[in-house]
């Protein structure tokens, strides 16, 4: 193991530095820490809620129907994106239906 030795005067400025930046930090983390996870859906609420399968879900994010955020490798919606498309999934039952299939 290799020692170190540095000036008092430099430890100090570190650990000043190193103050500064566990502050900023926090405030950050206070600021954006009050965004509540509850609020938001995962792929399993919109399914129920919209009554589609996965694989319908899915379409629905990749041809940017529905927005949606990842966090962690798991998907969650905005409450609002989901009610905003419920005419949508309604149109296209209505138009699978039509032609004998379902969505």
């Amino acid at each position: 193991m290799e020692i170190v030795a540095i000036e008092r005067k430099t430890f100090e400025e570190l650990v000043a530095k190193f103050d500064r930046f566990i502050s900023r930090m926090d405030a950050i983390c206070h600021r954006h820490g009050e965004k509540k996870m509850s609020e938001w859906m995962d792929n399993q609420d919109v399914c129920q809620m919209l009554n589609i399968s996965p694989r319908t879900l899915q379409k629905l994010r990749d041809n940017g129907t529905l927005a949606y955020s990842q966090i962690n490798h798991k998907t969650y919606y905005r409450p609002e994106d989901v009610q905003r498309i419920v005419p949508i999934v309604e149109d296209r039952r209505k138009e699978a239906k039509f032609k004998g299939r379902t969505i």
